[in-house]
């Protein structure tokens, strides 16, 4: 059965279909009612103070969820409809791998995990964060991105 997690509120959940019944409309989230899921296709729990971001296949913000005020100190307005490497200002910690892991999982629609990465958003100062970058598994494309602080 595959796993669904919602960016707005974290809530995880299972399903045997990515779509609401006989209609081919992504399903919601039935505890907050954002309008998407992202599919997992592992279990994955985020940590508590993860801050949730969705962007369309142009990497640009579509919305900030859970966590992402406590992180950069910016409200969904600020971000929403910019390119989440530049509003973010995220620069990557390389690991033996070369590329961006965001558009690594653009290109291949593959998912990468426990990327380390320096968030300096406008105003605010820089935070150390582990980055999981899940793609959308639907035609729009688009990405998950869920940053994690470093304590």
């Amino acid at each position: 059965m595959p796993f669904f997690i919602c960016p707005n509120c974290g809530h995880r959940s299972t399903a045997t279909e990515r779509t609401a019944g006989f209609r081919n409309t992504p399903k919601g989230c039935s505890k907050c009612g954002f309008a998407f899921l992202f599919e997992l296709l592992d279990d994955y729990y985020p940590a508590p103070n993860a801050a949730f971001f969705v962007c369309d296949q142009q990497a640009r913000v579509i919305d900030a969820g859970r966590g992402s005020f406590e992180l950069t100190g910016l409200t969904d307005e600020d971000v929403i409809g910019r390119p989440v490497k530049e509003v973010l200002g995220l620069r990557w910690q390389q690991d033996g791998d070369n590329g961006d892991p965001i558009d690594t999982s653009l290109e291949w629609g593959v998912r990468s995990l426990g990327k380390k990465v320096s968030v300096n958003a406008e105003g605010d100062l820089p935070a150390e964060a582990v980055a999981d970058v899940f793609p959308a598994y639907d035609d729009d494309g688009g990405l998950l991105i869920v940053l994690t602080p470093e304590s």
